[in-house]
């Protein structure tokens, strides 16, 4: 058997390793991710508190509560349960469940201008904000996060 074909071999085996190696070390942590500056001037959920939030999507468009959660956990908000409602509403309304209006007020204001809150205290939930997402929402850009 001739050297050429087999030191080839063994050089592509190690180059594939050494690319999963490193793909595996950037997946860990090993790569720095920047913070992305657009939600910088939001409000923020309250340090050392948990405030449990249901997204519920009550438009026709996939993955809106998918995109609202995303925002929401950007700024701290522990996004317990999403889902989709057959009710359709065009504006976003934002209810207080446990109490604590300025919690949902916080969750209203990184939604956005369009959004609105209530207080509906509900103590049969174990949630404190529930967010019903109308079709006039619209998620902000999103670099490309893959």
């Amino acid at each position: 058997m001739k050297r050429g074909p087999v030191l080839s071999i063994v050089l592509l085996t190690f180059a594939m390793l050494a690319g999963g190696a490193y793909a595996m070390r950037a997946r860990r942590g090993g790569a720095t991710i920047v913070p992305s500056p657009v939600h910088a001037d939001l409000p923020r959920a309250p340090e050392g508190v948990r405030v449990r939030v249901q997204v519920i999507n009550t438009t026709r468009t996939r993955g809106l509560a998918r995109r609202a959660t995303r925002v929401l956990r950007d700024q701290g908000f522990d996004v317990v349960e999403m889902t989709t409602a057959g009710t359709a509403r065009d504006t976003t309304l934002v209810l207080d469940r446990s109490g604590h209006p300025t919690w949902a007020a916080s969750v209203a204001k990184v939604l956005g201008p369009a959004a609105r809150s209530e207080s509906q205290p509900d103590s049969s939930r174990y949630l404190d904000v529930t967010v019903l997402l109308g079709s006039a929402w619209r998620a902000p850009a999103q670099p490309l996060n893959p």
